[in-house]
């Protein structure tokens, strides 16, 4: 393997686990309603667990309410099942055309366990990240067996050590945004 294949690798695997923790914190709840928090939530559709926008449309049409208007009548029992079963924590309403979710204002201890939850999924972000520096730095004394020089192995370390940095900060900021998301009352 080249050099280059291997800070390409490095990146790579970096990107991923900053997409990842985007991901994951946007499922987390944080006052304000948003149709991401379903994504998670499957309905058996026909034989097949299938996500609630593909059956359904979900709409937000206020900070503290999610609407869902299923496609088809037969759905509604299995959706709200579905959100009742759900980590969500919330109860939906039915009115026989919409079901809608309020979104109720968090607590303070809630928040604190959200943030908490948020920096648990922040560093587990970080030992993937610090992982692929790792795996890195392996292939590049493995490459000195193979004819690389050490001061272009040393060179390459400083690289993925600044590729590094670059992706703890990036974890750093969006826990950041999200703990002050979070906390915002």
């Amino acid at each position: 393997m080249e050099v280059k294949e291997i800070l390409q690798e490095a990146t790579d695997s970096m990107e991923l686990a900053v997409e990842y923790l985007d991901d994951t914190l946007s499922h987390i709840r944080a006052g304000k309603a948003s149709a991401r928090l379903l994504d998670g939530i499957r309905v058996d559709y026909y034989g097949t667990q299938s996500p609630i926008s593909n059956v359904a449309n979900v709409s937000v049409p206020d900070a503290r309410t999610i609407a869902i208007t299923p496609w088809e009548k037969s759905m509604f029992k299995e959706i709200e099942k579905a959100i009742i079963n759900s980590e969500l924590g919330v109860m939906p309403e039915n009115n026989g055309e919409v079901i809608r979710i309020c979104i109720p204002p968090l607590t303070e201890d809630r928040r604190k366990q959200l943030v908490k939850q948020s920096k648990g999924e922040a560093e587990n972000a970080k030992v993937s990240v610090r992982n692929a520096r790792r795996d890195a730095i392996d292939s590049l004394k493995k490459e000195i067996k193979n004819g690389l020089s050490e001061d272009a192995e040393k060179d390459a370390e400083g690289e993925v050590q600044k590729i590094h940095d670059k992706y703890i900060k990036k974890i750093d900021d969006i826990f950041a945004a999200k703990e002050k998301e979070i906390l915002t009352v």
